[in-house]
């Protein structure tokens, strides 16, 4: 189990360093006005084939754009309403494809499952996916909703954007997805209503009924072409009256009528009269419609053979938005061949689409009508059976992701998989990290069907390995669901180990949330449960997790006490990275204390044994610590070496958090040799990525050096307006002691004024807490100032 202050990912921001008055400039390649370097998102699915009429419909939505290009559009938002199975997806995508176009800056597409039997795609996980498709790298996505808002409206500040939200439930899951600017589109497609776009968003809604009779014959006629002879128009529609007039259902049945050419449109019809209906979950707002859908899916379901019938209705016990051939072959205990074999049957039924190579979904009604089967037509046993082999290829295939994504883990020992489940196996990090990628969205939605089926064991182990099983680009949120779920499971089954461990994954992920009481709390917890078991390995990784907490709130004393009981605990058990991993914990401790010397020599020797094992990122980072203390010690060249070093570390890693923070270290290091504008463009450019990965209190940090820098320069004013901003945030955050030091300089900018005096006095009054070596300096330094 490792704790690591950085994180990975990628980032390069250029920045303008020069004149700068009043705040951070830069300019990163997402956001450069001409559009050069630009990501243009294409994510629109393809047009939807065979799609007839609804000229009136397309017409009302060609009426919202302006009529010549560069013009404001005439609304900004628009809303196909209707009911399940109208067809408002396949009238939003025909006129999106139409559309193209006039948006130069590409489209941007979800769905957001709002109807769906699990859990709806939330505002966050939307925002997550567009800013990725934008070119934000997965680190430099905030965590916070409304920070990942922010980012979002400006990226698309000054483009011309289609985007398409399909399936939304409510106005919460659409509302921070709005780009906020005149010139780009927003589709939405729902169920209801939504009356919150349009009173506060000016929202132009379409209301979408059910086709006109000779609308419904002609999508009939477009989908039998070719396969059947010329049906009569008379008896097309009153085939089309008994699907309600509601594309889903006429596609449904037009595909049956095309693989069964040979039956007269007559035994159709009476075949679907006399179908009487399975399914009583629906519910549409008018039943005639519900009816007609129910029969038309029963009718289908009906005719598949017994084999595709049996698929069908086990997908439905798959709880997440889409699935792929391998986790079906293990649900169905089938081979690949004969998977694939069925799925094609329910792929040309119309009953199944098929949206990438290998990988499969459900219309949300036909989710739910799989579903009902599977209770009606299987027993609980098989269902059960199904469900365990099912979370049995997800656990193994998970392991094998881990062991490349995060090999210093230390993994749980598992048993081989069930009869007829063969794992996904990778050959790279990159493997691994595009299958956990492709699966993320289903596995909360796994977790969540554990937890019901009071499968406890797959409950917990899940979420241990999906700890260390998830992509880069997966924020902590959904994990940290998981990690409750997987606790309360191990619990129920007296699984101490598994406790402990997923207090501790609990604990990190609260962290990286800046959630530090929470964070406490479980690492304290995990480490009762590790000594109670009398596990000294899982009490040395709780011991130094606990170190970086107190770090992090500079209660030095009591960091350094934990850094040194975990280093011994993991020196005595042989694990010289892990005590490597203390020895730069400590290092920072008393490198923030002003302990230069005793920091420098735990920097050094946890180099030696990083560079040893290859462990980049800790070599990096025990670099940064060693420049920090050079510089300080006026060994300015070698503290730019250094810190050089560590940069390019982070580049070739792409990994943008700890480039944004080694960055403010280059800077400090560039300043103190006279090299000012480089000093203000590693501040600058920190203080850029710093913003795009929300982290306020390290882009406060950066400011803080772009002051000290015009200060050096003697351009007093702008280095008061870094100064004052820095200290401002960092009074937001409940951070005294960065609030303090800047403070201090912003003092030092004007030394004889009454607001010199008061930023001292708040400055004095916030270290009164603080008893380690730098603070009492720096307290000393400021008393000696304010003493008449």
């Amino acid at each position: 189990m490792s704790a690591e202050n950085e994180l990975s990912g990628s980032a390069r921001d250029a920045v303008q360093a020069g004149s700068i008055s009043g705040g951070v400039h830069f300019h990163g390649h997402a956001t450069r006005p001409d559009g050069a370097g630009r990501r243009v998102p294409r994510q629109l699915p393809a047009d939807v084939r065979d799609f007839v009429n609804r000229s009136a419909e397309l017409d009302q939505l060609n009426a919202v754009l302006p009529g010549e290009d560069g013009k404001p559009l005439v609304v900004s938002v628009c809303l196909i309403a209707g009911t399940a199975g109208a067809g408002k997806t396949s009238l939003a995508l025909r006129w999106a494809h139409r559309v193209r176009d006039r948006f130069p800056d590409g489209q941007l597409y979800i769905n957001l499952r709002g109807y769906d039997p699990g859990e709806p795609v939330t505002a966050r996980e939307a925002l997550h996916r567009f800013l990725s498709a934008l070119g934000v790298p997965a680190p430099g996505i905030p965590d916070d909703p409304e920070a990942a808002a922010a980012l979002y409206r400006s990226l698309l500040a000054d483009r011309r954007v289609l985007i398409v939200l399909d399936n939304a439930a409510t106005v919460a899951q659409v509302r921070p997805l709005l780009p906020g600017n005149s010139h780009s589109l927003t589709v939405v497609t729902s169920r209801g209503r939504l009356s919150g776009l349009a009173i506060r968003d000016g929202a132009h809604r379409l209301t979408l009924g059910t086709l006109p009779e000779p609308e419904a014959v002609a999508l009939l006629r477009a989908v039998t072409a070719g396969y059947r002879p010329e049906d009569d128009t008379g008896k097309l529609a009153e085939l089309a009256r008994l699907c309600a007039r509601l594309p889903l259902a006429l596609r449904i049945a037009a595909e049956r009528a095309a693989t069964h050419p040979h039956l007269t449109l007559d035994d159709l019809i009476a075949d679907l009269r006399d179908e009487s209906a399975l399914w009583d979950a629906l519910s549409t707002g008018d039943e005639d419609e519900a009816e007609a859908v129910r029969t038309v899916f029963a009718w289908s379901y009906r005719a598949l053979p017994p084999d595709a019938a049996r698929l069908f209705r086990l997908l439905g016990l798959q709880p997440g938005p889409e699935f792929g051939l391998s986790a079906t072959t293990a649900l169905a205990a089938t081979t690949a061949r004969r998977t694939r074999q069925l799925l094609d049957v329910l792929v040309g039924a119309h009953i199944l689409e098929q949206t990438a190579p290998d990988r499969y979904e459900f219309h949300d009604l036909l989710r739910a009508y799989a579903t009902d089967q599977a209770q009606r037509d299987e027993t609980p046993e098989d269902r059960a059976v199904a469900l365990r082999r099912l979370l049995d290829w997800y656990l193994h295939s998970a392991a094998a992701a881990a062991e490349w994504i995060q090999p210093a883990e230390r993994p749980l020992p598992l048993t081989p998989p069930l009869e007829g489940v063969t794992p996904a196996a990778f050959e790279s990090y990159d493997q691994a990290v595009d299958w956990s990628e492709r699966e993320h969205g289903n596995f909360l939605p796994l977790l969540r069907s554990a937890q019901a089926a009071r499968e406890d064991r797959y409950a917990w182990l899940l979420s241990d390995v999906l700890w260390s099983a998830k992509a880069p680009s997966a924020t902590i949120h959904d994990w940290l669901v998981m990690g409750d779920i997987g606790v309360r499971a191990a619990r129920r089954l007296g699984k101490r180990l598994g406790e402990a461990r997923l207090l501790d994954y609990l604990g990190m992920g609260h962290m990286k949330l800046s959630a530090l009481t929470e964070s406490r709390h479980h690492h304290e917890a995990a480490l009762t449960v590790w000594r109670e078991l009398g596990d000294r390995r899982g009490e040395a990784e709780s011991l130094n997790l606990l170190g970086l907490v107190e770090l992090r709130v500079r209660r030095l004393d009591a960091a350094q006490e934990h850094f040194e009981r975990a280093g011994l605990i993991f020196r005595e058990l042989g694990e010289r990275h892990r005590e490597a991993n203390t020895l730069a914990n400590r290092a920072s401790t008393l490198l923030q204390a002003g302990l230069l010397p005793q920091a420098a020599e735990d920097a050094r020797a946890a180099l030696a044994i990083h560079r040893e094992s290859e462990v980049r990122r800790s070599v990096g980072n025990a670099l940064r610590i060693l420049s920090e203390i050079h510089r300080e010690q006026g060994e300015i060249e070698a503290a730019l070496g250094l810190a050089e070093e560590a940069l390019e570390i982070a580049l070739d890693l792409r990994n943008p958090v700890m480039e944004a923070y080694w960055l403010i270290t280059l800077g400090d290091a560039q300043r103190e040799a006279g090299r000012h504008a480089d000093a203000l463009v590693s501040s600058q450019r920190s203080a850029a990525l710093h913003r795009r990965l929300g982290n306020r209190s390290r882009e406060a940090m950066a400011w803080h050096g772009a002051g000290q820098t015009y200060w050096a320069m003697g351009r007093e004013k702008e280095a008061v307006d870094f100064f004052r901003r820095a200290a401002t945030t960092h009074r937001e955050l409940g951070d005294g002691w960065h609030e303090a030091v800047s403070l201090a300089a912003l003092a030092d900018t004007d030394s004889d004024s009454a607001e010199a005096v008061a930023h001292l006095t708040r400055a004095d009054g916030l270290l009164t807490t603080f008893t380690d070596p730098r603070a009492v300096a720096l307290k000393e330094a400021i008393a000696a100032r304010l003493r008449p």
